[in-house]
């Protein structure tokens, strides 16, 4: 099992488009042994420490191998919709880590 930590950081008006993008591929997930877990908006009063900018939604999903999550990434459904990805996120910071 593996375990991805997304930072999502969405540029200044595009938060619906992103919300576009994650309503169709989030549903994915789970045909590819995966889980969205959590998936969190955070409030400015959330945060008790920040070094820098704010993320706009934090997702937290397991997958049952490296080669679920792979094959994930490559799913012709998910890559239909990449373009409102590309449109509306800034950047990502993805942690990958399994249970301890």
């Amino acid at each position: 099992m593996i375990y991805i930590t997304q930072l999502i950081f969405v540029k200044e008006g595009k938060e619906e488009v992103f919300h576009e993008f994650e309503d169709n591929v989030l549903p994915l997930i789970e045909r590819f042994n995966g889980k969205l877990l959590y998936r969190v908006r955070p409030s400015e009063a959330a945060y008790i420490l920040t070094d820098g900018e704010q993320p706009y939604e934090i997702h937290f999903v397991s997958f049952e191998s490296e080669d679920d999550l792979k094959a994930y990434m490559r799913d012709d459904g998910r890559l239909k919709f990449i373009h409102l990805k590309n449109e509306s996120v800034q950047s990502m910071l993805l942690v990958k880590g399994e249970k301890m």
